[in-house]
């Protein structure tokens, strides 16, 4: 069971100015597209990457090939070390 969580260098929230989610970090910010953003918001630590595809498909239905594009974003999000796994 692999789980996404947060890289603790960096601070995850909706900023109204940019009318976006960002990840904040010290030398400054990345602001995340619609789809980047509603991914974040599942990543909590606890949920492991199978149920954020199911629960983003069932959120949006009408989205098909979601699971490629989820799988995609959290391989981008670890890779710039966004995020780490934890078991």
């Amino acid at each position: 069971m692999t789980i996404p969580k947060l890289n603790p260098l960096y601070k995850f929230q909706f900023e109204k100015s940019q009318d976006a989610f960002v990840l904040l970090y010290p030398e400054g910010m990345i602001t995340l597209n619609g789809s980047a953003g509603e991914i974040m918001q599942m990543v909590n630590g606890q949920r492991d990457i199978d149920t954020i595809i199911h629960d983003l498909m069932i959120k949006f239905p009408e989205a098909e090939g979601i699971d490629n594009d989820i799988n995609e974003f959290l391989e981008h999000a670890f890779a710039k070390k966004w995020i780490k796994y934890v078991e």
